[in-house]
């Protein structure tokens, strides 16, 4: 190393404690609140470590003084210790905390002590030359990169479990740290693969500290009482345990490697290869064994923590599972798949309620299926509606006194693997019952599986009985709509037949009338097609078939004004505006036809019935009017345009509805002004179509 170099590696070091002692004069500034608790003592223990660290570096690369630069490497260590406490402690929580936290894993501060220990021992082990100068060198190397990971896990852990409003304080002090040991991982990573330290990235390790410093500063304004919301949760630790498991084997193949490439002879180095790729295979088998990691969370709920399960994350889990899926068919798995997911089940089968008193199998998953049955008055289904037990067919089998008179049918006991029997209850009524079968590792079914499996059986139970609630309504929606088009259809064809049956009346007195006969044969004909067109509607649906064109309304009029004229009934009509809108002829024609026939059935003989047609603005107002009995305001409000409702003793109260309905389809409305025993008028407004016989053009050349 050149006198340069030397002196900015010295320098970058002695930044780092000018920042550090900065630091901890600003902590020991504050006073008691700074100095009474755990953590904040071990936090000021820390920077004052660093501080020394940083400062015996600066003096060692300054004088050249080799024993100065053993000594830094020893505080160092203890400034990872420091660190390690630090991080422990806010994972730990305090005794005010301690009603609502879960326990710590166990393996948090062995790890942590046995590095420390390790990293002392190295040094004390070259102190009494009981390790050569290269090997010890190795091993520094590989302590060194030890230290970092370590800490980066429990960072990891630390993040994962504060809580959302609490990261914010923690936040600064997680990247602060973060950033030195991924510095230090990439430094004696390094290291080991070339065997000696790179001189510009141990110049850069001062700086880096110092660059870091401003956020522990920061960290140490913001958080007085950082992480008074941590809580460990079992993804973290099993997450956590996993890592440290696949470090742990790794480091074992590492060992066991270099043994036999030292002693393997010619084939040695070959046979590190094989043994690394082997080693690497059996790791990730083992990472996406099923059977592993049930048997990894099974282990870390019953030694690490007060309760098996991280009841939020359970919830979270099987709320998102049950509303992946909008279908009963789909529905039915999800709810398997959500159960076994809590007991490690690897299949399982679902039986619901088919609403004649039968249960009947209505999903699996890797089962076989099954034509067993189970009816509401059996001893299954009555020990599983009067108790709402999980039956648990191992303990059933060892001890059936437990289960009372509790009997297994046949058909079940013949499926395989069958474990347990989950009831989904709404309320005091079973919605059905899943079966899961045996679990991918040994599991205590105890009071907390039972109560959290009969739970989400109950929410389970809930989202079937709406998903089916909701497939019900659908259903009857739909009869719902067909009878109201039935209804439509149905009216109309009272109209025909009425038609029809007051032609034949007058075919025994006109039937040699040749008039007579052409006007006969041309009313069965109009009634011939709209019967077509009625069919036509029935079977394609409400719409009307054919697409709105434009409809000329003095001409509707004129045809309706002849039909009641051969009908025998007079309607004056006042139509001499060319107007038109867009619509469908035939249903605007019966539109404005039953309004007139409500106006003729409503008018003596001797009264007046009439249609006019105006243009106001934009719109064309079509009125039917007549001298008839009128109508109060009650029933227009209440009864007019609803449907079935009708004064008539025939009549099926549908006309109106239809016809409002229909005019607000054309963008229109209808408006009614009656007085009763005075006579009615029916507004009806609508947009008109113009259609230009000239383009923009012709105007503004004439312009």
């Amino acid at each position: 190393m050149d006198s340069e170099t030397a002196s900015l590696l010295a320098w970058s070091f002695g930044a780092a404690g000018v920042g550090y002692s900065l630091l901890a004069s600003y902590l020991v500034s504050l006073g008691a609140q700074w100095r009474v608790g755990r953590r904040a003592r071990v936090m000021l223990l820390a920077v004052v470590f660093g501080a020394l660290w940083a400062g015996i570096s600066f003096a060692a690369l300054t004088t050249r003084e080799s024993n100065l630069l053993f000594l830094a490497s020893a505080i160092d260590i203890a400034l990872y210790a420091s660190w390690y406490a630090f991080i422990y402690f806010l994972l730990t929580p305090r005794a005010t905390e301690r009603a609502t936290a879960v326990s710590l894993p166990g393996w948090l501060m062995p790890a942590c002590a046995l590095t420390i220990i390790g990293g002392l021992t190295l040094h004390l082990f070259f102190i009494s030359r009981l390790l050569e100068g290269a090997e010890w060198t190795r091993t520094y190397y590989f302590h060194g990169l030890a230290k970092p990971v370590l800490g980066l896990i429990l960072l990891e852990q630390l993040f994962r479990n504060v809580a959302d409003d609490a990261r914010w304080n923690i936040k600064p002090l997680c990247v602060a740290l973060a950033g030195q040991m991924m510095f230090d991982v990439y430094l004696y990573s390094d290291a080991l693969m070339f065997q000696h330290i790179d001189a510009d990235a141990a110049m850069a390790k001062g700086l880096v500290h110092t660059i870091t410093l401003p956020l522990l500063f920061i960290a140490s304004l913001r958080g007085r009482d950082w992480t008074s919301k941590i809580r460990l949760s079992q993804r973290a630790a099993f997450h956590s345990a996993t890592l440290l498991a696949a470090g742990l084997y790794l480091l074992l193949m590492s060992v066991v490697g270099y043994y036999v490439r030292y002693f393997g002879g010619e084939w040695g180095r070959a046979f590190q290869y094989a043994l690394v790729f082997a080693g690497l295979m059996t790791l990730g088998i083992l990472l996406i064994s099923g059977s592993m990691r049930a048997k990894i969370r099974v282990l870390i709920g019953k030694h690490f923590f007060t309760y098996r399960y991280d009841y939020r994350e359970e919830w979270l889990r099987f709320t998102q599972t049950l509303a992946a899926q909008d279908n009963p068919q789909a529905m039915g798995e999800q709810v398997i798949r959500g159960l076994a997911n809590m007991v490690e089940s690897p299949a399982g089968s679902l039986w619901l309620h088919d609403g004649q008193g039968i249960f009947c199998q209505a999903a699996r998953w890797n089962l076989p299926a099954s034509e067993g049955t189970a009816s509401t008055n059996s001893p299954l289904i009555l020990f599983l509606v009067e108790s709402g037990w999980v039956v648990n067919l191992e303990e059933f089998r060892a001890y059936p006194a437990r289960y009372g008179d509790l009997e297994i049918p046949p058909w079940l006991s013949d499926i395989p693997n069958a474990w347990l029997i989950i009831p989904l209850m709404v309320g005091s009524e079973l919605q059905g019952f899943a079966i899961l079968a045996s679990s991918r590792t040994q599991m205590d079914v105890n009071w907390e599986v039972n109560d959290l499996l009969r739970t989400a059986g109950c929410q389970a139970a809930s989202f079937i009985a709406k998903m089916q609630a909701t497939e019900a309504l659908l259903e009857a929606r739909k009869f719902d709509a067909f009878n109201k088009m039935s209804a439509f259809v149905v009216h109309d064809l009272k109209n025909i037949v009425t038609q029809l049956a007051l032609m034949l009346k007058n075919a025994e007195k006109h039937r040699h009338n040749p008039e007579f006969q052409d006007d006969m044969l041309m009313t069965v004909e109009h009634s011939v097609e709209r019967m077509r067109q009625l069919m036509m509607q029935l079977r394609e649906g409400a719409t009307p078939p054919g697409s709105a064109v434009g409809v000329n309304l003095p001409d509707v009029i004129e045809q309706i004004r002849s039909d009641k004229a051969r009908q025998g009934r007079i309607v004056t009509t006042q139509s001499d505006t060319p107007l038109m809108t867009r619509g469908h002829r035939e249903r605007l024609e019966r539109v404005i036809g039953h309004l007139v026939q409500n106006a003729l059935d409503a008018t003596p003989a001797d009264g007046a019935v009439w249609i006019s047609l105006d243009r106001i603005g934009d719109r064309a107002h079509l009125v039917v009017g007549d001298t008839g009995h009128g109508m109060s305001p009650e029933f227009i409000r209440d009864r007019l345009f609803k449907p079935f409702q009708t004064t008539k003793d025939a009549g099926m109260g549908i006309g109106a509805y239809e016809s409002a309905q229909y005019i607000r389809e054309l963008g229109g409305e209808l408006l009614v002004d009656s007085t009763p025993n005075v006579g009615t008028k029916i507004t009806l407004v609508l947009p008109i179509l113009e259609i230009r016989q000239r383009s923009d053009l012709h105007a503004q050349e004439a312009a």
